[in-house]
């Protein structure tokens, strides 16, 4: 097989000696894949290695490609991505994908954990309590996004007001408080998340805003659209793409 010396470097940097069973049974389609993946989209991307398979695997949770998900969570240990990072991962996909597939995702989390005799529970990482989580989930949005969910609490009939206090207690409070990750790398996992998913340009949109607020150049998004691509398709690669380009017009 033509894979090139680059893909084959960058490949076994993250699965030292991988047996490959579908270069046996497909090889034009892992020469194809590997050369593009782990080579040519690599030469278009900025980020550093571990932060590119924090997306990746945020990315995966979002498509619910839990064999594909388990595969990279291998290649993000083996280079040094924490255990405790990894959960924060799966633990704030749920505000975004939601229960349904997040406990999914806990279970083959696990299984790789203990596969890798990596002790569980991992250490927590709350910093809040029942008594705080809505004024410290409310101070961190506010910190990212203005003042977007007052807002929507001050505009909201009355039997909606709910969704903007969850926002607040629950998405931010719970999940965004949390340490284990910091706000750059929360924000750019909740955008890989929401252009993987599909169907939430709005939330992508504020969440692009989300990004430059906490100090995510247009750079760093393209970056991250880009390593993405081979896993989200090309619809939506274009469909974040334009929409990066509609917050932060592009540069002629």
């Amino acid at each position: 097989m033509a894979i090139s010396k680059t893909a084959q470097a960058n490949h076994q940097e993250l699965f030292p000696d991988l047996k490959s069973t579908l270069k046996v049974t497909d090889p034009e389609f892992i020469e194809i894949f590997d050369n593009f993946n782990f080579d040519e989209v690599l030469q278009h991307q900025n980020l550093e290695l571990k932060l590119r398979m924090k997306i990746t695997l945020a990315s995966l949770i979002a498509m619910q490609s839990v064999n594909e998900y388990q595969a990279m969570l291998n290649g993000a240990l083996n280079v040094g991505v924490t255990p405790v990072e990894v959960k924060e991962i799966v633990y704030q996909a749920t505000a975004y994908v939601g229960l349904g597939k997040v406990f999914d995702f806990l279970h083959a989390t696990n299984a790789v954990f203990t596969e890798r005799n990596i002790s569980l529970p991992i250490e927590g990482q709350s910093t809040t309590t029942p008594a705080t989580r809505y004024e410290k989930g409310l101070d961190t949005v506010r910190q990212m996004a203005g003042d977007a969910v007052d807002k929507m609490q001050k505009n909201l009939p009355e039997n909606e007001k709910h969704f903007a206090t969850f926002l607040a207690d629950n998405c931010f409070g719970d999940y965004y408080t949390r340490n284990g990750l910091d706000a750059k790398t929360r924000e750019l996992i909740t955008f890989a998340m929401l252009i993987s998913l599909g169907g939430a340009d709005p939330q992508v949109k504020g969440h692009i805003r989300n990004n430059v607020t906490v100090g995510n150049d247009k750079e760093t998004l393209l970056s991250a659209i880009t390593v993405l691509l081979p896993f989200i398709g090309y619809p939506r690669t274009l469909t974040a793409l334009n929409l990066l380009n509609e917050i932060i017009p592009a540069s002629k």
